[in-house]
């Protein structure tokens, strides 16, 4: 017979495993909550800068378009409505900021993608020491604006120092004046575009195409398709989604371009030439609010860019459904 002090102890094993139940249904629950929760926690601090640098200053940017702010008295506001924006429409300089960043957008972005396709079928082959040729590519993306532009600044001179202007004399065609004429003013600009731009975007290339099944090219090669077909029957149509990918994001780019028409231009002026002959809708921006202290109608005319890239999405969604379709 059991005495009764072991009578008395029989029970603690019953409470250590009633302990031990509990204990594994916190850890339980935790893990369970760490699953589910710990995934929001590590974007958490991404939408904490997106509401705070992001989010909020586009809302604000769309509120003070309303109004007319000046730069000396920001807390003033007087409400306009949708004046700022009918002012714009009566704008010849704003027309002519549009129309220079489409032209230089478009001088850009066509040159820059084409030689950035090139450049990627060449780095598909295997070629020697083509990480160095794709590191050495990039190198122009890793440069600062401010260092690349004035190099250009330097090449595109008018002066007999200036090396584009040497190059032209010495097969007899005279001084170019770059940074006065409509033309060549944007033609130098998006000459630094191009330079900036073509490696970055001749790797996302080079990524696309190392990604196409080589049973394709076998199979063309088999039916006695030369290289050259090859690439436009079988790598070109593969890359229909990266390419589109690359026009939207470099129309985004021209769109938004500041820093090298501001550097471009002599003393870095934000009119884009004695006669605003490069001025983009960025520098047009930076000169309502900055110089001429108009923050109400450089806030619209941030809202009417972003409405212009809002547009642009919408084209790029349209056109990725018809590929899709059409694939």
């Amino acid at each position: 017979m059991p005495s009764d002090a072991q009578t008395a102890v029989s029970p603690a094993p019953a409470e250590d495993t009633a302990r031990g139940e509990r204990r594994r249904a916190r850890r339980s629950r935790r893990y369970r909550w760490d699953v589910r929760f710990s995934p929001y926690a590590l974007i958490a601090p991404f939408f904490l800068f997106f509401v705070a640098f992001g989010l909020f200053p586009l809302l604000y940017t769309g509120w003070a378009s309303l109004h007319r702010v000046e730069l000396g008295a920001p807390t003033e506001m007087e409400w306009v409505g949708l004046r700022n924006f009918s002012r714009l429409l009566d704008d010849d300089f704003f027309w002519n900021a549009l129309r220079n960043t489409f032209t230089i957008g478009l001088l850009s972005t066509v040159p820059q993608l084409l030689m950035a396709l090139g450049l990627a079928h060449l780095l598909n082959y295997r070629l020697r020491g083509s990480m160095f040729f794709r590191v050495a590519i990039l190198t122009p993306y890793a440069t600062s604006v401010a260092a690349a532009t004035l190099v250009f600044v330097l090449m595109f001179s008018r002066t007999d120092h200036g090396l584009i202007n040497w190059g032209l004399g010495l097969v007899g065609i005279d001084a170019v004046d770059w940074q006065n004429g409509d033309w060549t003013a944007q033609l130098a600009v998006s000459a630094i575009v191009i330079w900036r731009w073509t490696g970055y975007n001749a790797l996302i290339y080079l990524a696309a195409m190392q990604a196409v099944p080589h049973d394709l090219y076998e199979s063309a090669a088999l039916d006695g398709a030369s290289c050259w077909q090859q690439f436009l029957h079988v790598t070109v149509p593969s890359l229909r989604p990266t390419i589109l990918f690359t026009c939207v994001v470099s129309t985004i780019g021209a769109t938004q371009l500041f820093g090298e028409p501001l550097l471009f231009s002599q003393g870095a002026s934000p009119t884009g030439g004695s006669d605003h002959q490069f001025q983009t809708l960025g520098l047009y921006l930076y000169e309502q609010g900055w110089f001429n202290q108009h923050l109400g109608r450089a806030s619209a005319i941030a809202w009417t860019m972003f409405l212009i890239l809002v547009l642009i999405g919408l084209l790029n969604w349209a056109v990725s459904r018809w590929i899709r379709k059409s694939a």
